[in-house]
């Protein structure tokens, strides 16, 4: 998002002005996402809970054990039901049963708020590193290729992370290096 704006300087043409403008854009830009992320973090917390509580409220309300474990088995992943039995299908309809009505009632939580606020954070602090060099550098082109160089060494230490867990943590970062530069092309193309 960031290198959206770093890469609409002209860098041959660029002034300060120019430079406090799209600094101003990008760091505004980054706050709105960073919000607007954050509140969707919640509401997708806030539909993931009413789910799991109307899943308890069916189990509850299924007027045979049959029909509980078939409640329970359309809320489980199907991956792992091959791996259950009708016992075990059966033990998690009665300890949905057997909740108290306070540990099922969808609500915001304090994990929530804390996830939102990270989620938060992560968006808006992210913008730093990359328009760091417009404040220090003077001159605008070096600016937009130190800029352009911490985006990417940002995407691949992204994918390098996200890869060790699939195994493959270079493949990974250099995948997200590519379609970085590929998004971030798209979106300047189309005016953004």
């Amino acid at each position: 998002m960031v290198m959206t704006f770093t890469n609409s300087l002209s860098a041959t043409e660029a002034e300060r002005a120019d430079v406090r403008v799209m600094l101003i854009g990008a760091l505004g830009c980054n706050l709105a996402w960073g919000i607007i992320d954050a509140v969707m973090f919640l509401m997708n917390s806030m539909a993931e809970r009413k789910l799991n509580e109307r899943t308890v409220h069916l189990a509850r309300a299924a007027d045979n054990p049959g029909t509980g474990r078939g409640i329970v088995a359309e809320a489980l992943p199907s991956i792992v039901l091959p791996a259950l039995s009708a016992d075990d299908l059966d033990r998690i309809r009665l300890y949905l049963v057997g909740l108290p009505e306070d540990k099922v009632r969808a609500r915001v939580n304090a994990m929530d708020l804390a996830g939102a606020l990270g989620v938060f954070l992560l968006v808006f602090l992210c913008t730093f590193p990359v328009v760091a060099p417009f404040i220090i550098i003077t001159d605008a082109m070096l600016a937009v290729s130190v800029s352009n160089t911490i985006a990417c060494g940002l995407l691949f230490l992204t994918g390098y992370s996200l890869g060790r867990h699939y195994g493959h943590p270079f493949r990974v970062g250099f995948s997200m290096v590519a379609a970085g530069l590929v998004l971030v092309a798209i979106a300047s193309a189309l005016g953004g």
